[in-house]
């Protein structure tokens, strides 16, 4: 629907003939919503148009002074001017003229002698097509402006959201900062609980066992001894006494006392040999579980190793389902460590229980022929590595072995694959925590399953 204007049309005639302008300002002035301007000349009608902008000019084209050409071209100069529609005025019929006007930018041409309705027409026509320019101009403006506010409330909204996203990774990024946090420190309270427990019963059972220990130590020699003692006496009898009698003799024949001779330093020995087994366990138990200083000290590797194993050494004897568990043990010299070494001792108190627990689970699909055949074994490897910077220790088992999704996992806080009440699923992440977190150095481990399991530890020689 074409708009209709709120104000009576203004239309401007320029002509220097007094009756065309009698003529052309009757025909409009019977029109109630037209107001005639009129001006003889190009430079007037110019004037005219700054001061009182009319909505359409009819232009006659041949003038004096400026003719009609140059009056509409000096009008479409100025953006001020340049839209309001122009309808030439001429007698002349020559196509050139009507051609050089409209491209000057007119709209239309009228012939003289006017025709009183085609003049009425093409003034309604082009006043209808100038409001309606108008008024696409003034949507485009309003168009334009609400485009330009949606793109900024688009631009915002977009502002918003990556804002809105920054702050959600943050928050996100902070929670599971303090997650994994709260994890290690929930690590470190079971850490230090069980290293504390387990230190103090140890230092009960060392100290138990220390004093009958340090009391059969103490007597054994006197009493072999004393033993050589009494036998060097009888020795002196047999030679002083060569016939003791019938009832002697047959005491030392009852008592074989030549055998009994042999066979009692023998015992002695043994007893010796025993004694020194539980020496070497109670120092293996308080190395196993000795208190962590505040600083990093020195560690012996191989000691901390064999300690464990020797702690361990009941579990890998047979049982109803398996044979005994064989210990593979290949030690390059490596030189010490700066560690916790309880801390160290317990990763590898961690990683050998979990591999003779593989092991017994692998044991269960087996018969007890089929596993004689083929052993259960751990292999325990240590060297230096390439760069001289680290020490490696690597233990292998051939026991049942995981699948890449519980690989995965493996060192995650509480996860487990043991059934309820024999796993907690923190040994291992336990196990991670004091090799990466507290030494700077790495874990990790290559399964198959029904292949077995190989950790390999990385170790900083240097703290």
């Amino acid at each position: 629907m074409i708009p209709t204007p709120q104000k009576p049309a203004r239309i401007l005639i320029v002509d220097d003939n007094p009756t065309n302008l009698k003529v052309l300002s009757e025909t409009i002035s019977h029109q109630d919503t037209w107001t005639v301007l009129v001006s003889t000349d190009g430079e007037s009608a110019i004037e005219q148009v700054h001061y009182a902008q009319p909505d359409l000019i009819l232009l006659d084209v041949m003038m004096p002074g400026i003719n009609g050409f140059e009056t509409c071209r000096r009008l479409k100069k100025h953006s001020e001017t340049r839209a309001i529609p122009i309808i030439f005025m001429t007698a002349l019929s020559d196509t050139s003229h009507k051609v050089k006007g409209l491209e000057l930018g007119a709209v239309d041409y009228i012939t003289k002698p006017f025709q009183r309705e085609e003049v009425l027409a093409r003034i309604k026509l082009h006043l209808k097509l100038s409001y309606l320019t108008q008024h696409l101009e003034t949507k485009n403006v309003l168009l334009s402006q609400q485009i330009e506010e949606k793109e900024a409330a688009q631009a915002r909204l977009q502002e918003l959201t990556q804002d809105l996203e920054q702050r959600v990774k943050a928050r996100t990024a902070a929670l599971t900062a303090s997650l994994n946090q709260l994890k290690q420190t929930q690590l470190q309270l079971i850490q230090h609980e069980k290293m504390s427990a387990l230190g103090n019963l140890v230092a009960g059972i060392a100290h138990e066992i220390n004093n009958p220990l340090g009391f059969l130590q103490g007597n054994l020699g006197p009493a072999q001894r004393y033993i050589e003692d009494l036998f060097e006496l009888i020795k002196l009898y047999q030679d002083t006494f060569s016939d003791p009698g019938p009832e002697i003799e047959q005491k030392i024949q009852a008592i074989d006392l030549e055998f009994l001779e042999g066979d009692l330093f023998k015992l002695i020995a043994s007893m010796k040999s025993g004694v020194e087994r539980i020496h070497n366990i109670s120092v293996s138990l308080r190395m196993f579980s000795r208190a962590d200083k505040e600083q990093k000290v020195p560690f012996d590797v191989r000691e901390g190793l064999e300690s464990t194993l020797l702690i361990l050494k009941h579990r890998l004897r047979a049982n109803d389902v398996r044979p005994d568990i064989l210990i593979k043990k290949d030690f390059q010299d490596v030189p010490e460590i700066e560690c916790f070494a309880g801390q160290m001792n317990q990763v590898f108190m961690n990683l050998l229980a979990n591999a003779i627990d593989a092991i017994d689970e692998a044991s269960q699909k087996h018969s007890f022929e089929e596993l004689e055949a083929r052993p259960n074994i751990i292999t325990i490897r240590t060297m230096v590595s390439p760069d001289h910077q680290q020490v490696r220790v690597i233990i292998r088992d051939n026991g049942i072995g995981m699948d890449n999704v519980v690989k995965q996992q493996i060192f995650e806080h509480l996860f487990t694959t043991k059934e309820v009440g024999k796993g907690t699923g923190l040994g291992l992440a336990i196990a991670r925590q004091i090799v990466v977190h507290k030494h700077s150095g790495s874990i990790d481990v290559d399964s198959r399953p029904g292949r077995g399991s190989t950790f390999r530890i990385n170790l900083p020689i240097k703290a």
